[in-house]
């Protein structure tokens, strides 16, 4: 069921269906809940599924000069304590992954487990900042659509773009939507997070890595000696993916999630 409601200050398009144990789906830069769609008809056979347009992105809200990752995961907390959700299982893809690390750090008793879905606890390289200046810059000039474009395809391997050429056309439509004004203040939000690797090391023991062996913004190199710093996590290796691994092969995503929150959720919510 999808809604909107005013969370932290801000309005937010979200959905809510299934129930069991409770798994919220955080997208990443440049998407929608859509990007999800796939996986929500899916784990909603088992599980309650939450599911949200960020701040700054789709439908959703953003608050001018406030927006950051921690303010993401105060308007998440909002959203869970409206639906009356004390527990879940919390999964972020890409910048949903920053997301997630700022919501289980501050509301611990409430993120049983955290998925990093092609994301990572590091913060940005001075390179990845002065990069993400050059898109505000692009973005104010006009160029919105160029910034679509070159996104949304990278995120694929390379050699799965032709055989989803219709999805990647849909992803980019949805992309559009976005206030370009709230697409900026979550660029600026990625620039100054944290480096999280300290609390990471905390909840490495509940937290889920899922990595694209082809992915063309992490790099296996990175991917391997983020696996190697913290042996103590679940690590599943997407090997035929890039950044969207739900979408270029679906069926092991699935399976690596519904495990891991299965293991690690701990409540059933009814």
């Amino acid at each position: 069921m999808d809604f909107f409601t005013t969370t932290n200050g801000v309005a937010i398009r979200a959905c809510d269906t299934g129930k069991g144990k409770t798994i919220v789906l955080l997208h990443g830069y440049l998407e929608t809940m859509e990007i999800w769609e796939n996986t929500i008809t899916e784990l909603s056979k088992t599980f309650r599924i939450i599911a949200l347009d960020l701040p700054g992105h789709g439908f959703s809200g953003f608050r001018e000069g406030a927006t950051t990752m921690e303010f993401m995961a105060d308007c998440i907390k909002s959203l869970l304590d409206k639906l009356e959700i004390s527990e879940c299982c919390i999964i972020g893809h890409s910048m949903g992954g920053y997301v997630a690390l700022a919501f289980a750090k501050k509301y611990p008793e409430t993120a049983k487990a955290l998925c990093l879905f092609c994301s990572t606890p590091n913060a940005d390289t001075e390179q990845k900042k002065k990069d993400r200046d050059r898109e505000i810059e692009l973005i104010r000039a006009g160029k919105m659509e160029l910034i679509i474009k070159n996104n949304i395809s990278r995120g694929f391997a390379n050699m799965n773009l032709s055989k989803l050429d219709e999805e990647i056309f849909a992803i980019e439509e949805i992309a559009s939507i976005s206030d370009t004004n709230g697409i900026i203040a979550c660029l600026q939000a990625m620039k100054i997070r944290e480096d999280m690797n300290g609390f990471m090391k905390t909840i490495q023991n509940k937290t889920l890595f899922v990595f694209g062996k082809y992915d063309n913004y992490i790099t296996f190199d990175v991917a391997e000696n983020i696996m190697q710093k913290y042996p103590q996590a679940t690590t599943a290796i997407l090997e035929n993916s890039g950044h969207n691994g739900f979408i270029e092969e679906p069926e092991k995503a699935m399976k690596a999630i519904s495990d891991f929150a299965e293991k690690h959720s701990v409540k059933l919510l009814i």
